[in-house]
């Protein structure tokens, strides 16, 4: 497949998630959160498109968040982003001074930073005057979180494509939950976007538990190539009388609708 087919599929399903879980209304001003990897590239580009050709009126604004990893090349995002007529944002913070001033041992350093980069992202929301915030996670990232929440954690959850924010204020939204990683991955080397990760020390441990449920689905997917897609589906059909949770027990005996 060529650049242009596959970033028409990709936009295909992005407008379906859309309309199916309303991610995007008349007069949004929504922050997409560029990390300068491949997803969020998709996304903005896929976005951007939309929004040409909506009916209703919604403003895109681009936003990186800088943790002060040394290495980081905000530049290079900043000139990308020039080049194709997209009019971004860097955001600098203290991430680094505060994940070496308050990690305590044993604790996870990806998920500390992860909730620091999560919070600049609503302060930065909040100073725009922006009400969504746009987050690239694909449908592999949707179907691996509830693997991984089952296997490791005990729980049947995983992300949803809208969500009021932790603060109260903003709506989060997951355009990509339809989209396949391989299919991203396809477009962005065809595309040629710059692939830049935040240099973190810690981004040569790659999560080994993460990296497991990947082999997993791949390997059982040559057997069922529908397996991902049933995974999602599984998502959007949950039959709670099925389950033990005891806090929904009186639903136990109702009929399935």
């Amino acid at each position: 497949m060529n650049e242009h087919k596959i970033f028409k599929q990709m936009k295909r399903l992005t407008g379906q998630a859309i309309g199916d879980f309303g991610l995007i209304e008349d007069n949004d001003r929504i922050l997409v959160a560029l990390s300068g990897g491949k997803d969020s590239w998709a996304m903005l580009y896929i976005l951007s498109e939309l929004c040409r050709r909506a009916p209703i009126n919604y403003e895109l604004i681009p936003v990186t968040i800088d943790p002060g990893f040394e290495g980081f090349d905000t530049a290079a995002i900043q000139q990308h982003l020039k080049q194709h007529g997209f009019s971004g944002r860097i955001e600098k913070t203290r991430n680094k001074e505060r994940i070496d001033r308050h990690l305590k041992p044993g604790t996870s350093y990806c998920a500390f930073c992860a909730r620091l980069r999560r919070g600049a992202l609503y302060a930065t929301a909040t100073k725009l005057s922006c009400n969504k915030v746009a987050l690239g996670h694909h449908l592999d990232d949707h179907i691996e979180t509830l693997l991984l929440n089952q296997f490791y954690s005990g729980t049947l959850a995983a992300m949803s494509p809208k969500l009021k924010a932790d603060n109260g204020i903003h709506t989060v939204i997951r355009p990509l939950v339809y989209v396949e990683e391989s299919m991203i991955e396809q477009w962005a080397q065809i595309k040629h976007v710059p692939q830049i990760d935040c240099s973190c020390p810690q981004l040569a441990r790659r999560d080994q538990k993460r990296q497991k449920i990947k082999e997993m689905i791949a390997d059982l997917h040559q057997d069922n190539p529908l397996l991902k897609k049933s995974l999602l589906k599984a998502m959007a059909y949950v039959q709670p009388r099925h389950l033990l949770d005891p806090t929904i027990s009186s639903t136990r005996n109702q009929p399935i609708p």
